[in-house]
């Protein structure tokens, strides 16, 4: 019974480890995610600043993995190439062991109020940085409260027969002890815990350094299997190039450590400190020694990944960016022109999605709406691909045209992708709700809903045009069209009300529902003239700041 206590406590913190690991990642991911992103993308132009960002993002977060899935998204997304890619993967390892140096000096005494500040600022403040700071400071306590727990259980198991069996055979089957670790690492997703783990089990003399070290080695391996399997879930094996970059140079460098492993101690005890320390040293000295031996080469190891994961994409996926080419960022206005190009590639996809869900709402097309929705969803993805190239490109590049350009693009991009939403959530949501109610619009609701949806695609026409031509009379006449739509649905709802009042009441639910139906088109229509009418409009001052009159 005691022995089952004892794994249990034991198992309890290290889940209180793993927690607290995950509390720190999750709150600096809430806190800055979308800053450390953007910040990421943006330093990935030369190889010492890729490796830097790597480091610094890794001992911020905590978290070689979490890191290395964001660095692959990048490389997905086509806006970090290869080889800077890879230099940032070498930074995030050295990261880690940045965090495990700090820890290794045991800073117990800081939990209790690390826990009390971030209790405070989670209870204190509103959803927000500040409260997703304190989340991190909770998370920080339980991870240093948990390391002094485990140090301490680890006291009396000095004489416990069965885990001093258990490590000898480890210790006598190196390639054994290397696949256990990298095992325990793969499942927790968390090197820093498997390495301070290891650290107890030194400190306390129930693993000598090689067998030490050796785990060490595999707790290096196992970080770099998850983004292999996290990340590149497409048929395009190019997608899986940089964790697979990733997961190669941590086995060259674990095959280098084995071989010099009967060196590493004696290296070790010159630096002095304790086992402890000794195996912090060791998990720093490895990752700078494989970063040295692979950044002179990253060039070739890049060329040798490509031929191993060759580039294969469908040409027809709608989702995949066509025109934002990662060379043209040298040259500002050629980035931005390609930028356009990609935008105007939006008012197609959603001109074919608004067809789509014409046939979905009068034809009953099941396969129409999942069309429509599948074009939706891509040119939300292509909005999100378009913004992250605009952002990443270098601001002192550009003159105050190109700034006021790429607002340009970057509000015609957000509005048509807004237009896509509101079609998916409004307009084809109408389309499932008719056919499963087996409503039918009557002729003159058909009628009218056809003149609506050519208007609407009409105007999306325009809005295209608008965006390339700029010019103010075609904007005036876009801008217009909201009156359309507010007094078609006037209209509308004046119909609905007259139907009720002369007793057919069983008109009321559809009635109610076709008003929606308009209320999403205008929707849609909205959005179109925000993306390209306005923004011509307010730079010659025909907008007023709000639709109220002057008070006499």
């Amino acid at each position: 019974m005691k022995e089952l206590q004892v794994i249990i406590a034991f198992s309890g913190f290290i889940a209180l480890l793993l927690w607290g690991v995950h509390m720190v990642q999750t709150g600096v991911q809430r806190a800055f995610g979308k800053a450390l992103g953007m910040w990421m993308a943006r330093a990935m132009g030369s190889l010492p600043r890729a490796f830097s960002t790597g480091l610094l993002i890794t001992a911020a977060i905590q978290s070689s993995t979490a890191t290395g899935l964001m660095i692959a998204g990048f490389a997905m997304d086509g806006l970090v190439s290869l080889v800077p890619g890879l230099a940032a993967m070498l930074g995030a390892n050295v990261g880690t062991t940045l965090i495990v140096q700090a820890l290794s000096f045991n800073p117990t005494a800081l939990a209790p109020g690390l826990i009390l500040i971030g209790v405070w600022m989670f209870r204190h403040y509103a959803p927000g940085r500040a409260r997703d700071l304190g989340r991190t400071f909770i998370g920080l306590g339980l991870l240093l409260l948990s390391l002094n727990e485990l140090v301490s259980m680890f006291e009396p198991l000095k004489s416990a027969p069965m885990l001093g069996t258990a490590l000898d055979a480890l210790g006598d089957a190196p390639l054994l002890a290397l696949l256990a670790s990298t095992a325990l690492t793969w499942a927790s997703h968390s090197s820093v815990a498997v390495v301070v783990l290891i650290m107890s089990l030194a400190h306390h003399g129930l693993a000598d350094p090689m067998l030490a070290y050796t785990l060490v080695l595999g707790a290096n391996l196992g970080t770099a299997i998850n983004p292999v399997l996290e990340g590149g879930h497409d048929d395009n094996p190019a997608s899986r190039r940089l964790p697979v970059g990733n997961l190669g140079t941590r086995v060259a460098g674990c095959l280098l450590g084995m071989a010099l492993l009967p060196w590493s101690g004696d290296i070790m005890q010159a630096l002095g400190g304790d086992p402890a320390h000794g195996v912090a040293n060791f998990h720093l000295i490895f990752n700078l020694i494989v970063a040295a031996c692979f950044m002179p080469v990253l060039q070739p190891y890049a060329h040798l990944l490509q031929r191993l994961l060759p580039h294969r994409s469908n040409p027809d996926d709608p989702a995949r960016p066509r025109y934002l080419d990662e060379s043209a960022r040298e040259v500002p206005a050629v980035a931005l022109g390609q930028a356009a190009r990609e935008s105007l590639r939006l008012t197609d996809l959603l001109r074919e999605s608004l067809q789509l869900t014409q046939r979905a709402l009068l034809q009953e097309d099941g396969q129409a709406t999942g069309r429509a929705r599948y074009l939706n969803g891509a040119i939300g993805q292509l909005d999100q691909s378009i913004t992250t190239y605009l952002a990443t490109l270098e601001q002192e590049s550009l003159s105050p045209d190109d700034e006021q350009y790429l607002k340009a693009i970057l509000t015609f991009s957000m509005n048509i992708a807004h237009a896509a939403s509101v079609s998916g959530m409004g307009l084809l949501g109408h389309a499932s709700r008719l056919h499963k109610k087996h409503w039918s619009l009557d002729a003159e609701q058909r009628t009218e809903l056809t003149d609506t949806l050519d208007r609407l695609q009409r105007n999306l026409r325009q809005a295209a045009s608008l965006f390339v031509s700029g010019d103010r009379q075609v904007a005036r006449n876009l801008a217009f069209e909201k009156d359309y739509f507010r007094t078609l649905e006037a209209q509308a709802a004046d119909r609905h009300l007259e139907r009720i009042k002369t007793g057919r009441l069983d008109a009321a639910d559809l009635g109610a529902f076709y008003l929606e139906v308009l209320r999403d088109a205008g929707g849609v229509n909205a959005y179109l003239v925000n993306a390209a009418a306005y923004p011509i409009l307010a730079r010659h001052g025909e907008l007023r700041p709000n639709r109220l009159r002057d008070a006499d």
